[in-house]
């Protein structure tokens, strides 16, 4: 069951074999060259081939070869992304590339910085709301404020419960808001938990919306949501980190119409723009250098005030951490190579792949939508064998519904053929989650995957 390249998406073996296999013992000699040449293979031949275009399983996939050159390039000159004087061209590309990515969210000035990965992005978000609402926390901390709420939507990432746990706000001051059939955020319920959250004493200060979720890729109506933050005087953040790159396509951008009223948006150019990991912003409205004054601490041996160059093209006290990897050249020159025409048209193929896909599984006995129709790149659907078909209200229907996406997992990874997600989700029993961004990928690939699932799962 090989695809046409003849690889597997993954070779799969226990941890104990995999262990033994790989021999990863360190020890006080070092080793000769065609040993470690083997290693390297080794290290090849049993990862997942993520840049294979029947994996399917994450929110990134496929690769651009201009985005590697960059990620080669980026690893080979080896300098951290803090100051002018030892980046200086990486300072001036990064204020560029994000002046681009704010562009297209609709704000012509702003800030920004990229972050590894995008919980910290949706971390930044939360700290920058908390920090204008408080500035006094940077001082005092948290015990000098009140108790204060943050608002996201049921099916928002799981970044945000992280951020208030990390940043001590507390995860029961998370206000999950209720979300409709398609996993959308219901902005009345929205407004009831914030009269609820005042009413407990709390002190609102951050929604978090979301463009894209990571299950159903849904899109909250970030419009609506503007108009109850600009009432309550709260921080409107967008989670856009899978959703963002939408905005490159005239045809698909409606999706998140409001977004230029947010404050902050997080978007990861590694999920869908295929740049590579890792690869996300966190993108601002304000221009009143609060990203600084919230994360500065001065340290003299890296920002002194007597340096003969342009001081603000220091960017490292912008950032929670010191040493922060390049990650925008692998965005640029992909950029450079293809255009924004290039992006556009690479986000439009995918939503073809999509309603390709839908089209073709309604037509098939055995698979059932999650939902009437996707509203992203996001195609969630039980597969129901021919032994459950016509049972549904058996007494042990969903039980046995639940046990079938396991199945097929386990049988596609062990036989390696391609790797799509499950979960359960709400009342939701377990069910696939199909993600189709790989540039790589084509109608036949769309067949092969209804086809395999059919041939794994048939005779449960």
């Amino acid at each position: 069951m090989l695809c046409c390249t003849g690889l597997l998406v993954c070779e799969w073996r226990e941890p104990e074999e995999l262990a033994t296999l790989l021999d990863l013992e360190l020890r006080e000699n070092g080793e000769q060259q065609h040993q470690l040449l083997q290693r390297v293979r080794d290290v090849a031949k049993y990862s997942v081939k993520t840049n294979h275009p029947r994996f399917f399983n994450q929110l990134f996939a496929g690769v651009d070869y201009h985005a590697l050159t960059g990620r080669f390039l980026t690893e080979a000159l080896n300098t951290s992304q803090y100051t002018y004087e030892v980046a200086p061209v990486f300072v001036l590309m990064e204020d560029e590339v994000l002046s681009k990515l704010r562009s297209l969210v609709g704000w012509a000035q702003g800030d920004g910085i990229f972050c590894p990965g995008g919980t910290v992005s949706n971390m930044y978000a939360m700290n920058l709301a908390r920090y204008r609402a408080f500035p006094e926390v940077k001082l005092k901390g948290q015990w000098a404020l009140p108790r204060l709420a943050v608002f996201t939507s049921q099916e928002s990432h799981y970044s945000v419960m992280k951020a208030a746990a990390f940043q001590g706000i507390g995860t029961e001051n998370v206000f999950k808001v209720k979300v409709d059939d398609r996993g959308c955020m219901i902005t009345d319920d929205l407004s009831e938990k914030i009269e609820l959250a005042k009413s407990q004493g709390a002190v609102p200060f951050l929604v978090h919306a979301t463009s894209g979720t990571t299950v159903q890729g849904a899109f909250d109506p970030l419009e609506p949501i503007a108009d109850i933050c600009d009432r309550q005087g709260l921080w409107m953040h967008v989670d856009a980190a899978w959703g963002g790159s939408v905005l490159f396509s005239k045809e698909h951008r409606h999706l998140m119409r409001g977004v230029e009223r947010a404050d902050s948006v997080t978007w990861n150019p590694h999920k869908m723009m295929l740049t590579g990991l890792q690869c996300s912003a966190i993108l601002l409205k304000d221009t009143t250098d609060l990203l600084k004054r919230c994360h500065s601490a001065d340290a003299t041996y890296l920002f002194q005030q007597d340096k003969f160059y342009d001081m603000s093209l220091d960017t490292g006290d912008k950032s929670i951490q010191c040493g922060r990897k390049v990650d925008c050249l692998k965005l640029w020159l992909m950029w450079k190579a293809v255009g924004s025409q290039g992006l556009e048209e690479r986000v439009d193929r995918a939503f073809a792949h999509t309603r390709y896909l839908v089209e073709k599984m309604k037509k098939r006995e055995g698979f059932q939508l999650i939902g009437k129709q996707p509203e992203f790149v996001n195609v969630c659907f039980w597969f129901i064998p021919a032994s459950l078909r016509g049972k549904e209200n058996s007494p042990d229907y969903q039980d046995r519904l639940s046990k079938v996406a396991p199945v097929i997992k386990e049988r596609m990874i062990k036989q390696g053929t391609m790797m799509v997600g499950y979960q359960p989700q709400g009342g939701r029993v377990n069910f696939f989650r199909m993600i189709v961004i790989s540039p790589q990928l084509s109608y036949k690939d769309m067949t092969f995957f209804l086809d395999e699932i059919e041939r794994l799962g048939n005779n449960l």
